[in-house]
C-alpha cells in the first residue's frame, strides 16, 4: 500500500515537491523499518533500492585496515539514501547501515531512475541541493575529525541525531558510538558521564535523553552549526 501524502511530508526532499509530483511518486513508495545494522548498500555493488528516511539515522562508512571503518557521513529525514544513482554512478564506494532505527519511504532503482526523468525538474532540484549538502558534511567531517576532540564530535553527532529523530531520547549503544567517533568504548563512557554530569544528557540501558539542547550545544564544535546551515533541505530539529 502507498503511503498518504503527510507521509512524504516527514523527508524533507519528499516535502520540497508539488503536491501533484509527490502524489506520483507516492504511487512508487513503500514504508520499511530501519532496523539497527541492518545494512542497506554495500560498496561496489548495484543499488537495487534507495531509501527516504523518515525518522533513525543511516551511517555512511567507508572500510579501512584491520576490518575498521569509519563514518564519513549520516543521512537522516532530509535526504537519500542511494545518492549515487543521481549521480550516474553504478554503484557506491561506501557502505550505508542503519545507526539509529526508524522508519524510511523506500522505493526500486527502476522506479526512481524512472520517476526522475517523470518529476525531472523539482525532484532533480531538490537532490542537487542535497547532493551539496552531503559535500558539506563530507568535508566537515575530514576536519571535524581530525581537529575537534572526541567530547565535541560526539556532543555534535548527539544534536544531529536529535533532529533526525525529531526527539530529545533515541536508542544507542556505546560500541556503536564509539565506532563512529573512532575511540574506544572506554572512552565514549567519559563522554557521557561528563556529558551527564553537566545536565546535558541521561544515559540509561542504551537509551539517550537529551535533557537540556542549549548546554549541549555549548559542548559541541562549530561543525554543527555550519553542516545545519549548509544543509537547504533539512527540517529544523526542536
Amino acid at each position: 500500500m502507498s503511503p498518504g501524502l503527510d507521509q512524504t511530508q516527514r523527508n524533507a526532499i519528499l516535502a520540497s515537491l508539488p503536491a501533484n509530483d509527490a502524489t506520483t511518486l507516492a504511487t512508487h513508495l513503500r514504508e520499511e523499518p530501519l532496523t539497527l545494522g541492518t545494512v542497506l548498500h554495500e560498496p561496489n555493488t548495484p543499488v537495487h533500492t534507495v531509501y527516504f528516511p523518515l525518522t533513525g539515522v543511516v551511517s555512511i562508512v567507508t572500510d579501512v585496515e584491520d576490518d575498521d571503518v569509519v563514518e564519513v557521513a549520516t543521512v537522516g529525514h532530509e535526504g537519500m539514501v542511494g545518492l549515487s544513482l543521481f549521480l550516474g554512478a553504478d554503484a557506491p564506494t561506501e557502505r550505508a547501515l542503519v545507526q539509529v532505527s526508524g522508519h524510511a519511504l523506500a522505493m526500486s532503482t527502476e522506479d526512481f531512475l524512472r520517476c526522475s526523468e517523470t518529476i525531472d525538474g523539482p525532484l532533480n532540484e531538490a537532490l542537487r541541493r542535497f547532493s551539496q549538502t552531503m559535500f558539506t558534511q563530507l568535508a566537515r567531517n575530514s576536519a571535524c575529525n581530525r581537529i575537534h576532540p572526541a567530547l565535541q564530535r560526539a556532543a555534535r553527532w548527539l544534536l544531529m541525531t536529535s533532529d533526525r529523530m525529531h526527539s530529545p531520547t533515541f536508542d544507542l549503544t556505546q560500541e556503536f558510538l564509539a565506532q563512529m567517533l573512532a575511540v574506544r568504548r572506554a572512552s565514549v563512557s567519559q563522554i557521557a558521564q561528563t556529558l551527564a554530569k553537566d545536565a546535558c544528557i541521561t544515559y540509561t540501558r542504551g537509551t539517550i535523553t537529551i535533557t537540556d539542547r542549549d548546554r549541549l550545544h555549548g559542548h559541541a564544535c562549530n561543525c554543527y552549526d555550519v553542516i545545519r546551515a549548509g544543509s537547504p533541505t533539512a527540517v529544523q530539529g526542536t
